[in-house]
């Protein structure tokens, strides 16, 4: 085999995507496996499900073993009885139990959580310190730790209530008017992005900025052979976009199937959840507090930086807002990837 046919074939098998089911109390959790080496546990955040990580995880997967998967009802992870209150540490311990099955020689796992999911990040980190070397936790909007909690809970309380009295798009407009400027959530202006923001630009993005396929150019004088050549690389890109922008669009459709549970069962409890903070303090070597570039005045940021003051944590700063690991992921993922191994 030539040596650049063997690189792209190493390349396509470290990307490849090995799925898995995983039995845990009250749920059967989906999971997506690519690359080798140590265990990097990517969790989503707001209403995603694994799908939202396919570009980071296909670029890390050279140096990790990167596991993504769809929280406990969620997607394909389904429940084994009727929806209730999601919790932090119940989501915590499918994450262990996660990191149990599928970390090479048992080592202890590098772990990723957004938004939501870094609330789920803290928590493990916390109770199970043990299995993690390195938690990065990216703007964990986690109210109690903001100046005024009481306002930022009404907040979502709000959003939810509006949720099960008149449905997701008017939950959203209550969580776009009560964290606008004048909402002042801990003193600011502070906004916050669930999965539904997540999933839209991950879906709409590619598709509109890069996906079009540019028109022919002429032969030139080509022969036949080359001209089939080239029209047929041209129809494989285009096939290779189609199949794109198809899963992008699943997933999408998978995020927004999801929203009823986030904003009934996760927003509130995962938004009000106290962190063990004397625990974290001492596990603080271990912890690596993400905010985005472009989000500092916003209430996840606010909270977490305030997150990292009182644990005594790192802090690092990511491309774009709380939302950057869509709206540039090979930007975010270098970024991950130079913290994760600093």
């Amino acid at each position: 085999m030539p040596a650049t046919d063997a690189t792209t074939a190493a390349a396509t098998a470290a990307t490849a995507v090995r799925t898995g089911r995983l039995e845990a109390p009250g749920a059967t959790l989906h999971y997506e496996v690519r690359g080798r080496g140590p265990l990097l546990m990517m969790m989503p955040g707001g209403s995603a499900d694994a799908g939202i990580y396919d570009t980071l995880a296909a670029g890390l997967a050279d140096r990790w073993t990167v596991v993504a998967f769809d929280p406990r009802g969620y997607s394909r992870s389904t429940l084994h009885g009727p929806a209730g209150e999601q919790l932090p540490g119940t989501h915590s311990e499918d994450i262990a139990r996660l990191i149990e099955l599928l970390s090479p020689d048992g080592a202890p796992a590098a772990v990723f959580g957004s938004s939501s999911s870094a609330i789920v990040a803290l928590e493990l980190l916390s109770q199970r310190p043990g299995l993690v070397g390195r938690v990065v936790a990216h703007e964990p909007p986690l109210v109690e730790l903001l100046p005024d909690p009481a306002a930022g809970r009404a907040v979502f309380a709000a959003v939810r209530e509006s949720f099960l009295r008149d449905g997701v798009e008017a939950a959203m407009a209550a969580m776009a008017a009560g964290l606008a400027p004048e909402g002042g959530a801990g003193g600011g202006r502070h906004e916050v992005a669930t999965g539904a923001d997540e999933e839209s630009r991950a879906a709409t993005g590619p598709v509109e900025d890069g996906g079009a396929i540019a028109p022919p150019e002429e032969s030139g004088g080509a022969s036949e052979a080359e001209a089939e050549a080239k029209n047929g690389a041209g129809a494989g890109a285009g096939a290779e976009v189609d199949a794109v922008a198809e899963a992008e669009a699943a997933t999408v459709r998978r995020m927004m199937a999801n929203l009823p549970v986030f904003l009934e069962h996760v927003l509130c409890s995962f938004s009000g959840h106290a962190p063990d903070l004397d625990a974290l303090r001492a596990a603080a070597p271990k912890l690596v507090v993400g905010v985005g570039r472009d989000s500092r005045a916003l209430l996840p940021a606010v909270a977490a930086e305030r997150l990292a003051q009182r644990v005594g944590s790192a802090t690092a700063e990511f491309p774009g807002g709380h939302v950057g690991l869509t709206e540039d992921p090979v930007a975010f993922g270098a970024r991950l990837r130079e913290v994760l191994l600093g």
